[in-house]
This record gives C-alpha cells, structure tokens and sequence, in this order.
C-alpha cells in the first residue's frame, strides 16, 4: 500500500470529523483505531481544535508525519453520522488508497439539508426557549420574527466573517434593536427574556461546559481553547447588546423566569431542541430521539429539583440521565454519542445566566454579574461531573464485557 496516501485519507476523515463537531477524545479515538488497522508499528496522534497532527511508522520502519490546521468549523452532525459510519468500516476492511478516497468523497458528496429546515430551526430554537424563558404571546411574535433574521442575516454574513467575536456582535446588536424598536410599538414586553432565547441560537455556555469536562480529562490545552472560544462569543454579544442599548437609550432586566406551567416548559424546551437538533443538521430518526432526551432531561431536572431544591444537584442528576441515554443511543444506532447528548442538554445549559453576566458587565452591576457568574461555572461543573461519570461507569462496562472503549496510544503499546 501507498502509505503515504493512507495517512492522507485517515487524515481527511479526522479534519473533516473536527470540522463536524467531533469531540476531541473520541476523534482521537477513531484516528488511533484506523492506525492500528492498518498495522503501523507505533502512532502518535494530537489534536486540539484547531490542529491536527498524525506520525506514523509503517511495517516498513518509515517514518510519516502529516499535520493538518482547521481554521474554521461548522456544526454537521449528519456528516458526522457517516464520517463515523465510515472509520468503522476503515476498520473492518482496511481499504486501499483508491478506495478509501471514493469512499471519503461519497461522503461528502451527500445531499445537503434542505435549505428550509435551517429557517424552522432557528424559529424553533429561539422561539422554544423565548417561551420556556417566561416569554409571553407577544414576546413570543418578537423572537419568532428575530430568529428569522438571525437566519438569513447569519447564513449571509457566515460568508464574509470568520471572526466569531464580531459575527455575534453584528447578529446580537441586530436582535437587541429590533427587540427593542418592537417593545415600544407596543408588540412585546420582556426585552431580556426574548434575547435569552435568541442568545441560544448564537452561542451557548455548552463551549464552556465541554471546556471543563476537557480540563477536567487533563486536556488542558483543548480545554482552555474552547473556552476562551466561548468567551469570545460571548463578548461578541455584549459588545452587540450593549451599543444598541446605548444607541437608542434602552435596556431593561426584569429577570427571567420559568413559565409556570410545567407542561409548558417540556413542550417548549422539547421544540426548541427539536430545533437545535435541525440546527446541528441532524437527520431522520436521530431528531426524535433527540427530542425524546431534552423531554426527560427536563423533566428528571424538575423532579430532583421538587425533591430537594438544589440547582447543582438537579443538573448534576440530569446530566448523567444524558450522558447514559446518548451512551445507549449511539450503540443502538451505530453513531457518535455528542449527535444524542448535544441536542438533549441544551434545557440544562444556563444561556440566561450568560446573559446577566454581559447584561450585568455592561449595567455596571458588579454584584449581578458576580452572583450569575458564579451560577453558571457551577452549573457547567454540574453538567461536566456528569458526563464524566458516565464516562467512567462506561468505560468500567466495556471493560467488565473485554471490548475496546477508548483507544489511546498506551493501549496500542500494551497490545504489541
């Protein structure tokens, strides 16, 4: 085989798989697996989100290094699906170079996501978790007509700004003055909860979440890439919220709430991921069980939280039902577990305890934007303690049934 073309084509497939939303430690996962089926004496792979770097040695005791950087990534989970479907079959039959190529290029070949879906996301999305947010009807008529712009301004501008800071300023300060144009002709009442809706659709604190689950896994260069990542999307927002407030001299915070109807908040938390999940370009039967998880989610949560009223508790609780229902579905269906465990988290990420830290940066509140920063490291923590649970109760099962779960370099030393 032509080694040097092999490496090439694994080497595709991972930048493609980042490129795609692939969580670091399962990237490496896959990359290590196809090595290894292609009988390379000794891989070494590394990856942040933004490179890429494979060195090999072959049967033949060469040397090969590749290095790939990633500059840009957009969430394709459908893409992800294959991509995966794909090193499982690298895996079982070791193609040739030839091979591998069509192979790499059927995938991306696929049909693209018919273009309305991003419109019924997106409406979905902000709107769903305006009205979970406590929005009321006319609230809700604002979000749905700012979430149609954020999609059609945002598939625009995504075009022609790869600086994320600055999209989120351009997209937030958009929103905010139609918000805010909107309220005083009388059509809508809460500015903030309407923007904490739409904020989900431009970043949420899952960045930071997965940030710390990576520090906490002693990734630490990943995990304090995707956070400060998070950090500079968030600082877009601000920068966007804070000039239309004082441009046209406005902003109010009358805090957010829960709707009070508890059927309420699961059927619109459940739309709005439902959304997210159209968002994140998810396909077919994948959506409903995405779905199905952001219900239960929600509703675990809210059970804990009745029991014993603790937000860190009834997160940490609600994350391991999501980490061990995205565990079970992505055996079930073959697929990576963040396309079931993205979707069915976003009721628990704490998008409006984001807000009041900006709202409150840029109030002048020091104590608001101090109590709600605290809130929401604590609630990421909840969120990462649970993942890693399951990831560790995972990988006592797999290990207890002698099947490989995470494959790391000192796994292939140990076997050779």
């Amino acid at each position: 085989m032509d080694y040097k073309r092999i490496l090439q084509g694994i080497l595709n497939i991972g930048e493609s798989m980042l490129k795609s939303g692939a969580e670091n430690f399962r990237l490496e996962d896959s990359l290590y697996r196809m090595c290894r089926s292609y009988g390379f004496v000794h891989s070494d792979v590394f990856i942040i989100p933004s490179n890429i770097q494979i060195t090999v040695e072959t049967p033949d005791g060469e040397i090969l290094t590749q290095i790939r950087h990633v500059e840009t990534t957009d969430i394709d989970f459908d893409r992800l699906d294959y991509l995966n479907n794909l090193c499982r079959y690298v895996c079982d039959n070791t193609p040739d170079e030839k091979t591998l190529r069509e192979k790499y290029l059927e995938v991306l070949n696929r049909p693209k996501q018919h273009p309305a879906a991003k419109y019924f996301a997106g409406v979905m999305g902000g709107t769903g978790f305006a009205v979970f947010f406590g929005c009321n009807f006319m609230d809700a008529i604002v979000a749905v007509i700012v979430s149609l712009m954020i999609v059609i301004v945002g598939e625009w501008l995504s075009k022609r700004e790869d600086n994320l800071l600055i999209y989120n300023m351009i997209l937030a300060f958009l929103s905010e003055v139609i918000i805010i144009v909107m309220i005083r002709l009388g059509i809508g009442t809460h500015s903030d909860r309407i923007m904490i809706g739409i904020v989900m659709l431009l970043i949420s604190a899952l960045g930071t979440t997965n940030g710390i689950r990576d520090l906490l896994q002693r990734d630490f260069i990943s995990g304090f890439l995707n956070i400060m990542n998070s950090f500079l999307g968030a600082a877009g927002i601000a920068f966007g919220i804070a000039l239309a407030m004082l441009l046209l001299d406005d902003g109010t915070s009358n805090g957010f709430i829960l709707n009070h109807s508890i059927p309420v908040q699961l059927i619109s938390c459940t739309i709005a991921c439902t959304g997210f999940a159209l968002w994140f370009k998810i396909r077919g039967r994948q959506v409903l069980y995405s779905s199905v998880g952001a219900f239960f989610t929600w509703a675990i949560y809210l059970l804990v939280f009745y029991l014993r009223p603790s937000n860190f508790l009834a997160t940490l609780v609600a994350s391991v039902f999501v980490g061990f229902f995205a565990f079970i579905m992505s055996r079930i269906n073959k697929a990576p577990s963040t396309i079931f465990l993205t979707a069915s988290v976003f009721p628990l990420i704490p998008g409006p305890n984001l807000y009041y830290v900006m709202y409150g940066c840029v109030s002048r509140n020091i104590n608001m934007a101090f109590s709600e920063t605290l809130v929401l490291i604590s609630t990421c923590l909840a969120i990462a303690f649970g993942f890693i649970i399951v990831d560790m109760v995972s990988r006592y099962i797999m290990s207890a049934l002698k099947r490989d779960y995470h494959i790391s370099k000192k796994n292939i030393v140990n076997n050779q």
